[in-house]
């Protein structure tokens, strides 16, 4: 028991006095993380809207394999990144392995189909309200997507911080493509589990610590983005 008194006190004590190993890893994952979230909402978004307006022989087929895919396994999505970056895979010339690039390809991989399908769910029901309007104004696909986007703005950030969470959290393929070195790819989830390994419970809690506070953060902004206190209702 003592030891575990100890070791939250030294913990607090690192977070306190901002320990500069402490802010570079935490750095170093809001950067990966908030990369990775920004490519895949630029992906995402557009693609939830583009599978809400239009109608395709495979579209309920397509719309199941994005759900299907927001459980991608992440060690297997660090593996296929892995297999292409490595040097003797097709893109090893560009030597990507091990860099926090890697770590936020494999980051966008995970997270996407997680933007896409929840975008999909939002633009759907907003799509139902303006159908008619906006097929009466004779607008066209790019611009029926434009116009969804922008009015469920609100929704679709939800998105967004949902993709963000999973990918601050995320442990599996960063560890297999960024190969936590010190100093170069160890970001908060890595640093926790090589710390917990040394038995370093001192950093490690300090770690957790900030990835909590984070994932609250994160929690946070959904419901004020989202409105759900509204009414007295949470």
């Amino acid at each position: 028991m003592n030891s575990i008194g100890e070791g939250l006190w030294q913990a607090a004590r690192l977070v306190v006095t901002l320990n500069p190993d402490l802010v570079e890893i935490t750095a170093l994952s809001l950067r990966v993380s908030l990369g990775a979230t920004v490519v895949a909402s630029c992906i995402g978004l557009p693609l939830g809207a583009w599978l809400a307006v239009n109608r395709f022989p495979a579209r309920r087929f397509v719309i199941a394999i994005l759900n299907a895919l927001m459980g991608l396994p992440p060690v297997v999505v660090g593996l296929i990144v892995y297999v292409l970056f490595s040097r003797s895979g097709p893109l090893g010339v560009l030597g990507l392995l091990f860099t926090p690039t890697a770590m936020v390809i494999a980051q966008v991989i995970i997270i996407t189909p997680i933007i896409a399908s929840v975008a999909h769910q939002a633009i759907r029901d907003l799509w139902a309200d303006y159908h008619d309007l906006l097929i009466s104004l004779q607008a066209t696909r790019l611009q029926r997507i434009k116009t969804l986007l922008w009015d469920g703005r609100r929704a679709l950030m939800t998105a967004s911080l949902a993709g963000f969470g999973r990918a601050i959290g995320e442990v599996g393929a960063i560890m297999i493509v960024g190969g936590n070195i010190d100093h170069a790819t160890r970001v908060l989830t890595t640093a926790i589990a090589l710390e917990t390994g040394k038995g370093e419970f001192d950093m490690a809690l300090a770690l957790g610590f900030v990835l909590i506070g984070l994932a609250i953060l994160v929690n946070l902004g959904l419901h004020f983005i989202s409105r759900t206190e509204r009414g007295a209702r949470w």
